[in-house]
C-alpha cells in the first residue's frame, strides 16, 4: 500500500491544562449543511479508565480555527465513554455513548485507576468510587445509549437504551433511515453476547429495529473477535461495514463486508492487513472512500487508507499525526467546503501528560 505523508494543518479542539481533569478521548467530528463543525468526545477524565467522564461537546463556526468550550450533554453516575456523533439533515444531531458497570470500577478496572494515576488522582478517584457503591442496582447496571437532538445541538431528548455499542455511532442514508452497526453491550438478553449486530431507525433515532447479527469468519483465530465497527451507504445503496479485529497479531487491524439487501444479510468479511484500528468511513465528493484509524504500533499515530473502488480495495494510506505513544486514536473525518479533509482524533499534545482533542486538516492528493 502507498504511503503518503500530506501537507497538513494540525489544531486543538480542546486541551485542558490547571484541573486534574485534563485526559479526553474517543472523539467523532459532524458537519452540518451550513459548515459548522461539532465534535463529541469523553472529557473531564483523570485517565484512559476513571469514574468521571463527561459527554461533551465542541462547535466550530469557522471551520476550526476556534471552538466554544466544552458542553456537556450528559454527566451520570458511571463514566460516560465514547462520544459517537451525527449529522442527520434538517437540525438533527444523534449522540451515542456508553457505560461501564460502575461495580466493575472496584474489579477489573481497578488498576487503571490507582496504579496508573498520581497519588493525588488515586484518592480522587477512590472517592468517586465509594459514592458510586451507594447506588441502585440499577444505576449501577452500565449500558449503551442514545439520544437526539432537533435544533442543532441545543437541547437533546431523553437517553434511549441501546443494545449495541460503536464509537463513532450510527449513519444516515439516501431515504431518510439510519443504520447502526455495533458490539452487543449489556443488551439484557436481546443478542448473544459479544455479537455484531445492525439496527435500522425510521423516525429519525428513537426507535430501532434488528436487520441482522453479523457472522465472525472462519478466519479468525484464537482470541480474536471483531469489535468497534462504523457503517456507511455507498452512492449504489449498497452498505459497507467496516471492522476492528481485537487481539490480531501482530496489532489489531480493520476487516469490511459488503450488504446487497439493506443490511438484511453480509458477504464474507475481507481483512485490510492496515495496522491500527478503530475503523470510520466517510465518501468523498470526488467518490473517494475514506477509512481513517489509529495505528498503536511504532510509529504511533493517525493514519487513514483510501479507496477508489467503494471499499473493494484500499489502495493510499496517509500519515496525518505521529506520536510518541500508543494511547491516542478514534479519528473520524469531515469533508471541508474546499474539499480538503479535516480528521478529529484523541492523543497527547507536545510535551502534555494527559490526552487532548486534535485535529489534522489534509487533502486527498497529498497537497494543502
Amino acid at each position: 500500500m502507498k504511503v503518503i505523508y500530506p501537507k497538513v494543518e494540525r489544531g486543538i479542539v480542546n486541551r485542558a491544562t490547571n484541573t486534574f481533569f485534563k485526559y479526553q478521548g474517543w472523539p467523532t467530528v459532524a458537519r452540518d449543511e451550513a459548515g459548522t463543525l461539532y465534535v463529541a468526545s469523553s472529557s473531564f477524565r483523570i485517565y484512559h479508565v476513571c469514574p468521571f467522564g463527561k459527554t461533551a461537546m465542541y462547535i466550530s463556526k469557522n471551520g476550526g480555527r476556534t471552538w466554544t468550550p466544552p458542553i456537556v450533554i450528559n454527566d451520570t453516575y458511571l463514566d460516560d465513554r465514547d462520544g459517537g456523533l451525527l449529522y442527520a439533515g434538517n437540525g438533527r444531531l444523534i449522540l451515542t455513548w456508553f457505560t461501564l458497570p460502575g461495580r466493575d470500577l472496584r474489579t477489573e478496572y481497578l488498576p487503571y485507576i490507582t496504579d496508573m494515576v498520581t497519588p493525588q488522582e488515586s484518592v480522587a478517584n477512590m472517592g468517586m468510587v465509594e459514592a458510586v457503591e451507594m447506588l441502585t442496582d440499577e444505576e449501577l447496571e452500565g449500558g449503551s445509549w442514545l439520544r437526539v437532538s432537533e435544533d442543532y445541538g441545543v437541547t437533546w431528548s431523553e437517553a434511549v437504551r441501546m443494545p449495541i455499542s460503536a464509537p463513532h455511532g450510527p449513519n444516515v442514508c439516501k431515504d431518510g433511515s439510519l443504520v447502526y452497526i455495533g458490539l452487543e453491550y449489556l443488551s439484557r438478553g436481546e443478542l448473544p453476547s459479544r455479537c455484531i449486530a445492525l439496527y435500522k431507525s425510521f423516525d429519525g433515532g428513537y426507535s430501532w429495529e434488528k436487520k441482522s447479527i453479523i457472522t465472525p469468519p472462519d478466519w479468525l483465530v484464537d482470541d480474536e473477535f471483531l469489535d468497534e465497527p462504523h457503517i456507511m451507504e455507498l452512492p449504489d445503496g449498497r452498505l459497507l461495514a467496516a471492522f476492528r479485529i481485537e487481539n490480531h497479531k501482530p496489532s489489531f487491524t480493520v476487516a469490511t463486508a459488503v450488504s446487497e439487501d439493506g443490511g438484511e444479510s453480509w458477504s464474507e468479511l475481507v481483512c485490510t492487513d492496515v495496522s491500527g484500528s478503530p475503523p470510520h468511513l466517510m465518501i468523498h465528493s470526488s467518490g473517494a472512500i475514506v477509512c481513517s484509524f489509529g495505528r498503536r504500533q511504532a510509529p504511533f499515530g493517525e493514519r487513514a487508507t483510501v479507496s477508489y473502488d467503494y471499499g473493494k480495495t484500499w489502495s493510499e494510506e496517509y500519515v496525518l499525526d505521529e506520536s510518541p505513544s500508543g494511547d491516542l486514536g478514534y479519528p473520524s473525518t469531515v469533508e471541508l467546503d474546499d474539499g480538503s479533509l479535516m480528521t478529529v482524533y484523541y492523543q497527547k499534545y507536545e510535551g502534555d501528560k494527559k490526552c487532548s482533542i486534535l485535529y489534522t486538516r489534509w487533502r486527498l492528493d497529498g497537497g494543502k
